[in-house]
């Protein structure tokens, strides 16, 4: 396999585009090889690097299907669901705690003061 022809950053030139260039204007790479890539130098580490495919090779992103937009859903209102108290907590549960901000922070009690 022949190398890479590896361009500056922002200096790639017009044919080229990253997966998200793609699918911005409705594209894929549709199987296609790694055309390129960029390179941003950076000063403590190595260079960050961006994957380029060729425009004209692409593919159109494929329709979304009944099931597949029914799948979707699912997988979102369950994402809502607190696994602590089983209900739909109105928002996507945090990662972080794992549970609906209710069961994460309980309200403490009330104690009476005595006197």
């Amino acid at each position: 396999m022949a190398a890479l022809p590896v361009y500056r950053w922002r200096l790639a030139p017009d044919g080229y585009a990253t997966r998200r260039q793609l699918r911005a204007r409705g594209l894929r790479p549709g199987g296609q090889e790694v055309a390129a890539q960029l390179e941003r130098p950076r000063r403590r580490r190595g260079p960050l690097v961006a994957y380029l495919y060729r425009v004209d090779l692409a593919k159109p992103v494929r329709p979304m299907t009944a099931a597949k937009w029914a799948a979707l859903a699912k997988a979102n209102a369950a994402r809502r669901v607190c696994p602590q108290c089983r209900e739909d907590a109105g928002y996507v549960i945090p990662a972080a705690l794992g549970m609906c901000t209710p069961c994460a922070y309980p309200e403490p009690a009330e104690f009476p003061r005595s006197a």
